[in-house]
């Protein structure tokens, strides 16, 4: 692939798009970016807020830790953080720089402003719509499709911003991706090109895994991993695991994401890096694999969608697979044998929203790519036939999106009934 041809810098810009920094749970963080947005056209502290989002947005943000907001959970928490101490600016960093007095201020708050919350009358499955009060003034957010994806803007009814509503799955472009051209890509790139992008996310990510390992957070499945044992399988797993810990629990360090999920960032991502660094790999070596490890990701997400009740871990496990196959010499045999492997193990594991057990599904996922990748390099394969598995891996990858979206609707339903009964 050519540096000049279209479709590099497709892949290029895909890479930019997709792995930007994120501070906490991003499915919180983005009622908060919305909330920011409303309160900055309301131009004053909101009296009371309404906020209504689908349903997989309330499975996602019900059980996680909101940062800076002094170990608060939920969606009221992440509105409020928005609304009164949210950079609107910021994006999904819009909660990384409020003061110790203004978490006092969204604490007290709890009590002072009240939130209403609705499901969202939407078929978006990502939806956040936010509207802030003041006296007679009203202000409205809303995002649609993924993050930060503004929709509509509103002062006191009169419309200042509307865009389109996204379509559905594809339309951003991720056509462009199959494993063949993702591995000529990785093969071909500048690493100029991608150091910028690669480089923060190997900080940022390392960074919060470090943290999940030298301090207790969450259910501390990377900690329990590391009892007793230090071969490197076991550090690749405990690595990703630990910086699920300690992110699903309110750490405030940032974590560079993929598709729209700071775990499915950090599962794609930490375990290529952990091996790179214990075998030798040269820098470059592993920049190249992070193409790699994060483009499948992105690859196999974009048929399933941002959100659903598939674990988007799995497809992130799939990728560190594909990752480690490309750092020991696989490259479009291997790493294509090394995704069919992985999927045909683990997708059917759910999404029950965002908390502390993601670590350890984390933990399943990276060893479900280990696994892939272990049995083709010993000869042996999963065919055709086999379960969802079809002859082909971009058609296998098919299949899983079309489980994940259509297959599992009426599960990713279900699972929120079952939150909201507890």
């Amino acid at each position: 692939m050519k540096q000049t041809d279209p479709i590099y810098r497709q892949i290029l810009g895909i890479l930019e798009e997709e792995l930007i920094p994120a501070m906490g749970c991003t499915e919180p963080v983005a009622i908060a970016y919305a909330a920011a947005q409303a309160r900055r056209l309301l131009g004053t502290r909101p009296e009371r807020l309404l906020v209504e989002v689908s349903g997989n947005i309330i499975k996602n943000v019900k059980s996680v830790v909101v940062p800076h907001t002094g170990g608060l959970r939920g969606i009221r928490a992440a509105a409020l953080a928005g609304a009164l101490a949210g950079d609107a600016d910021a994006e999904l960093e819009v909660l990384s720089a409020i003061t110790p007095a203004q978490i006092e201020e969204i604490g007290a708050a709890q009590e002072q402003i009240p939130v209403e919350l609705r499901f969202a009358d939407t078929a978006q499955v990502f939806d956040i719509l936010v509207t802030a009060f003041a006296g007679e003034d009203s202000a409205f957010a809303r995002i649609a499709g993924h993050h930060t994806n503004l929709v509509t803007l509103r002062r006191n009814g009169e419309t200042l911003m509307e865009r389109p509503l996204p379509r559905g799955i594809g339309e951003e472009g991720e056509d462009v991706l199959t494993v063949e051209n993702i591995v000529d890509f990785a093969e071909s790139v500048s690493v100029e090109d991608v150091a910028p992008v690669l480089e923060r996310q190997i900080a940022c990510n390392m960074r919060i895994a470090e943290e999940g390992l030298e301090r207790p957070w969450g259910a501390n499945i990377g900690r329990t991993l590391l009892r007793g044992r230090d071969d490197l399988e076991t550090k690749l797993r405990a690595w990703a695991a630990a910086a699920s810990d300690a992110r699903m629990s309110g750490c405030e360090l940032p974590v560079v994401i993929n598709s729209g999920s700071g775990n499915q960032g950090i599962t794609c991502s930490v375990p290529v890096i952990v091996y790179a660094r214990e075998t030798g790999k040269s820098h470059e070596e592993l920049l190249r694999a992070l193409c790699v490890s994060n483009l499948i990701t992105i690859h196999l997400k974009s048929g399933i969608g941002r959100l659903s009740a598939y674990c988007g871990a799995v497809s992130a496990g799939c990728g560190a697979g594909a990752g480690l196959s490309w750092l020991q010499g696989g490259r479009f045999k291997e790493i294509a044998h090394t995704v069919v492997n992985a999927v045909a193990v683990t997708s059917g594991i759910v999404c029950d929203g965002a908390k502390p057990s993601c670590a350890a599904k984390i933990a399943a996922a990276v060893d479900a790519g280990l696994l892939g990748l272990n049995m083709y390099r010993f000869g042996n394969q999963f065919y055709g036939g086999d379960g969802i598995v079809k002859k082909g891996v971009e058609n296998t990858i098919r299949n899983v999106g079309r489980l994940a979206r259509d297959g599992m609707r009426e599960t990713d339903r279900e699972i929120i009934r079952l939150m909201l009964e507890s």
